[in-house]
């Protein structure tokens, strides 16, 4: 006796409507089927969704999110690059020094123009003025747990929209609306220091700014006051 082969049951809107909704990415990997789809005019005037607007829609918001990401990436790199090179720039001028008054010079007066901030310190601890090379002009004085303050146990302070504080930009406070402050590990036998670089910007330094080029200056400036200061690390 011949027995009589089952039939599949079919699919009907329903099963194929849930199975879309569980199965986002259906039409993502089977591209092809959208060609073979009946898809609704684009102005039915039933309430039907325009399947074939919404899919256009979508692929031009996805190809104006890419190239908005694409954009702001290249900003991104060229800003990083244009930065690192004002940083490398500002390292041949402390090399280039003669004396150490002129690197000090070159720190507090060519900084500012070469980096595009509006001040550059140095701040040094000191409970007297009898350390010879804080004598030098272009360097701050500052009370003995100054540095501590401010950084407490971390090597480096961003902030943005502040009010600049005299006692790390001197008169030029007023203008500081964000700053960065570094600090500076000449020798166990030299007074704890801060660079401090300030700018009118409110938005020029943040918290959640990258530090790993300017870090690398303040890194140069310590190596830099030991050559001219013959003190070791």
């Amino acid at each position: 006796m011949t027995m009589a082969k089952s039939k599949t049951p079919m699919a009907n809107a329903d099963d194929v409507a849930a199975f879309l909704e569980q199965n986002r990415d259906f039409f993502k990997d089977h591209p092809d089927l959208l060609e073979k789809l009946e898809l609704p005019a684009k102005d039915t005037g039933t309430g039907v969704v325009d399947f074939q607007s919404v899919l256009l829609n979508k692929l031009k918001k996805d190809k104006s999110d890419a190239q908005s990401l694409q954009r702001d990436l290249i900003e991104t790199v060229r800003a990083n690059m244009h930065n690192q090179n004002r940083i490398y720039t500002a390292v041949l001028v402390m090399l280039e020094a003669d004396s150490f008054d002129e690197l000090v010079s070159a720190i507090t007066q060519d900084f500012p123009v070469l980096l595009d901030v509006d001040t550059v310190n140095l701040i040094i601890e000191a409970t007297s003025k009898e350390i010879p090379f804080v004598q030098q002009s272009g360097i701050r004085f500052a009370r003995k747990g100054t540095v501590e303050k401010w950084l407490g146990d971390g090597d480096a302070l961003l902030q943005d929209n502040i009010d600049g504080q005299e006692e790390i930009f001197g008169p030029g406070a007023g203008l500081v609306k964000s700053h960065a402050l570094l600090r500076l590990e000449i020798s166990p036998n030299t007074p704890a220091g801060i660079i401090a670089f300030g700018s009118r910007d409110p938005e020029a330094f943040h918290p959640n700014q990258a530090i790993e080029q300017i870090g690398f200056l303040a890194q140069v400036v310590e190596r830099c006051f030991r050559l001219w200061l013959d003190v070791a690390e």
